[in-house]
C-alpha cells in the first residue's frame, strides 16, 4: 500500500454519498498496452514479453508464473528505464483531470493493478489517492556493468496480485476511506477485472472486448478518460 490518507468520508443528510473509483492500469489507463510491454520495449525484449502476455491472457500462465518469467527478461532493468517506459507509455488523455474532479467532489480514486508496484505507484504523482501493484523486487538506480543483474533479490510469488486480490483490496480501501462497497465504481478492460466488476454496482469497460463489455454497466472505446468517466451518473 502506498501513501494512504487516513480519512473517513461521510455524507451529510440529503447530500450524495462519497464514492470510491477503482482503476485498472493495463489496457485501461494505458491504451492498447501494459506496463510490462512498455518496460520490455525499453529493454529490447518486446517480442518475448508479448508472447508471455498472450500465454497469460489464455490462462496458460498464472500471475506468479508470468511475473517470474518477465523478471528473467529484465536483467538490465534500472530506474532510468522504468522512468522512460512510464513517460513514453500511451496513456489515455485526461487522467489527471478526472482524478482532480473526483477529489474535488470529495470522492476517492485508487489504482489496483497486477503490474509491478514500482511502475504503478508513479501514478500517485498524477493524483491517485492510493495505488496497489504486484510486489516486485525494487529497481536499482543503476546496474553496475557486468557485476549485478536485476533482480538483486528473488521475486516472491506471494507478492504477486491476482484478479481476486482486486476485490480484497477494494474491500480494504472501502474500510480505509469509510466508503460502502455499493458506492464503488470500477474501470477495467479484461477478464482480470471480471471479479471486481461483479463485486461493485457500477463498472465501466474501457477499450474492452465483447466478453468484458457484457459484464459492465457502461462501455467506452476511445483514448480519453474524461469521456469514460462522463458515462457514470452523478452520485445520489
Amino acid at each position: 500500500m502506498h501513501r494512504v490518507q487516513h480519512a473517513t468520508a461521510r455524507s451529510a443528510p440529503g447530500r450524495p454519498r462519497p464514492r470510491l473509483h477503482l482503476f485498472d492500469l493495463d489496457g485501461t489507463l494505458l491504451y492498447g498496452s501494459a506496463a510490462s510491454v512498455e518496460i520490455s520495449r525499453q529493454l529490447g525484449v518486446e517480442k518475448e514479453i508479448r508472447q508471455l502476455e498472450r500465454a497469460f491472457a489464455e490462462r496458460k500462465l498464472t500471475p506468479p508464473q508470468f511475473a517470474l518469467r518477465a523478471c528473467a527478461l529484465w536483467s538490465a532493468l534500472n530506474e532510468e528505464i522504468v522512468a522512460a517506459a512510464f513517460a513514453g507509455a500511451p496513456w489515455l488523455a485526461g487522467i489527471r483531470e478526472v482524478w482532480s474532479r473526483i477529489r474535488a467532489n470529495g470522492e476517492r480514486c485508487a489504482v489496483i493493478s497486477l503490474s509491478p508496484d514500482f511502475f504503478v505507484r508513479r501514478l500517485l504523482d498524477w493524483g491517485a489517492d492510493v495505488t496497489h501493484g504486484s510486489r516486485w523486487p525494487e529497481v536499482p538506480c543503476v546496474i553496475p556493468n557486468g557485476s549485478t543483474k536485476y533482480p538483486m533479490r528473488p521475486l516472491d510469488p506471494d507478492g504477486i496480485l491476482s484478479p481476486s486480490s482486486k476485490v480484497k483490496i477494494a474491500k480494504e480501501l472501502c474500510a480505509q476511506f469509510g466508503v460502502r462497497a455499493e458506492d464503488c465504481v470500477a474501470y477495467g478492460d479484461s477478464l482480470s477485472d471480471a471479479e471486481l466488476f461483479a463485486a461493485v454496482p457500477v463498472s465501466v469497460a474501457v477499450n474492452a472486448d465483447e466478453h468484458v463489455r457484457s459484464l459492465a454497466s457502461y462501455h467506452y472505446t476511445g483514448r480519453d478518460l474524461r469521456d469514460a468517466y462522463g458515462l457514470v451518473p452523478d452520485a445520489r
